[in-house]
């Protein structure tokens, strides 16, 4: 049975599990039906178990320092250990042909988001990958939902065990000194959700009246399902309920689609 490590937040686990791209994993790896069990990892501790996988990191921050994170997978059928969502993907797609749907159908993925500004969390490289219209897309899609996840970052199910520690990792991550640099005020809220609407605008029309970009679900799909799942988790109700709805209910449409390809094992 391959092993799936996923970042540990507060109890229970299977409930509360929000970081976004072992979210992208978990979906695809139900989406394939292949087997599989979770090892859960404190955010402190992910350094320590990829680097004793012997797993490199696969992003730098921008000062070129190693950013060690999740999600891994190891298959002991294959001696793999992969260290990167959308590698783990391609893994999926390729090592099981013949289990489950297709992760990568041929479609035409336009959509770009530029937010104009740097992004000090690093995101997944657009290497010269053999799915280069989904390797653009990861890319996008994770530009426009992390330049509005200061909404989320209140929200974090911290295991009250390890919260301290685990606050400090995060700010760590995030170039920050202070868990109060996180802060909005209301106003500044509504200001950022405002901008979170429009800036789903296109990505949004990529759907139309979904619950899929195309017929079938794909990586494509559960790209931005993975986002929605750490939104679910994180945002106040309110604010999720709002998001399910903007531009006609095509995100709520997406996530609900998805909810049988979520379980945990």
């Amino acid at each position: 049975m391959l092993t799936f490590y996923d970042v540990a937040m507060g109890p229970p686990l299977h409930q509360r599990n929000s970081a976004v791209n072992p979210w992208k994993s978990r979906l695809a790896l139900n989406f394939k039906n292949i087997p599989h069990q979770t090892t859960w990892v404190p955010l402190p501790n992910i350094t320590k178990v990829r680097t004793n996988l012997g797993i490199p990191a696969c992003r730098k921050f921008a000062d070129g320092t190693d950013f060690y994170t999740l999600p891994i997978l190891t298959d002991p059928t294959t001696s793999a250990k992969i260290g990167d969502s959308f590698d783990i993907a391609i893994y999926l797609h390729k090592q099981y042909p013949n289990s489950g749907g297709n992760l990568f159908p041929p479609q035409t993925l336009e959509y770009t988001y530029n937010p104009g500004v740097d992004i000090l969390v690093p995101l997944s490289e657009i290497n010269q990958s053999e799915y280069p219209q989904y390797a653009r897309f990861n890319a996008n899609v994770d530009a426009v939902f992390t330049m509005h996840t200061m909404l989320m970052v209140g929200g974090m199910p911290f295991d009250p065990e390890t919260e301290e520690e685990a606050k400090k990792e995060f700010l760590r991550r995030a170039g920050l000194s202070s868990w109060d640099q996180f802060a909005i005020g209301v106003e500044a809220r509504q200001q950022m959700l405002d901008s979170f609407e429009k800036a789903l605008g296109d990505l949004a029309k990529l759907f139309g009246d979904g619950p899929f970009i195309t017929e079938e679900a794909s990586y494509a799909d559960l790209i931005v399902g993975g986002w929605l799942r750490m939104a679910n988790r994180t945002l106040p109700e309110g604010e999720w309920e709002a998001l399910r709805g903007w531009h006609g209910g095509v995100f709520g449409r997406l996530h609900d689609a998805l909810e049988v390809y979520a379980g945990v094992n």
